[in-house]
């Protein structure tokens, strides 16, 4: 069973995606500190609330230069929601950079007649592109959203799956090298959010790193 680290800066709903895990049989270990990051053979980053704050927690464990360098070998880790925007180099909701190993910026979700931001709710996702966490996955599929700000980045094969937000294509699953990221919530998305865990579960199982 691989070992997968939670990583612990102060603005994820850790324990909701524990218990997502849970329910699959896959034990998370919480990390807050750079030794107990390299005893993982995968890592979690989640987030709540916004860009500039998570950063500066984030700068606090000391853990920056090792997750960069952990996603720039190809060390699997899976991004949620903010975790997801925090790859990106930098973001409208502030003026942080970000740990930039995706090339683009996050910006802020259009105004579209009759969408309200932030984006709350259940939403479709549509498969773009091929990854591991979208195996065998259909068409579409709803995803539960809590979000003001979207993910561009600058290689659009880095895009996997988008989301409609009123007439816009949104990114909601980004894939680079090992590293996959959903803006929406795959623990709080019912059966579809489960099956895209245990999708990328099997795929740590199945493959070398």
């Amino acid at each position: 069973m691989a070992k997968i680290g939670l990583i612990d800066y102060g603005m994820g709903n850790l324990f909701s995606v524990q218990q997502a895990f849970k329910r699959l049989n896959q034990p998370l270990d919480i990390i807050c500190d750079i030794k107990t990051l390299r005893t993982c053979d995968a890592l979690i980053l989640p987030g709540v609330g916004a860009f500039d704050p998570a950063m500066m927690n984030l700068r606090k464990t000391e853990l920056i230069p090792s997750i960069i360098e952990w996603i720039n070998n190809g060390k699997p880790l899976l991004g949620i929601c903010l975790g997801l925007q925090l790859l990106f180099e930098t973001s409208d909701e502030g003026t942080s950079e970000g740990l930039g190993v995706i090339k683009g910026h996050i910006h802020r979700l259009p105004q579209e007649k009759n969408e309200r931001i932030p984006h709350i709710g259940w939403s479709p996702i549509y498969k773009t592109n091929e990854c591991p966490i979208l195996k065998n996955y259909p068409d579409s599929n709803w995803m539960y959203f809590v979000h003001s700000y979207s993910a561009c980045p600058l290689e659009q094969e880095n895009i996997v799956a988008t989301t409609k937000f009123g007439k816009k294509d949104v990114t909601s699953i980004v894939w680079h090298k090992n590293t996959g990221a959903c803006q929406f919530h795959p623990e709080k998305s019912g059966v579809a959010g489960q099956k895209l865990i245990l999708n990328w579960i099997n795929w740590l199982k199945k493959t070398k790193f």
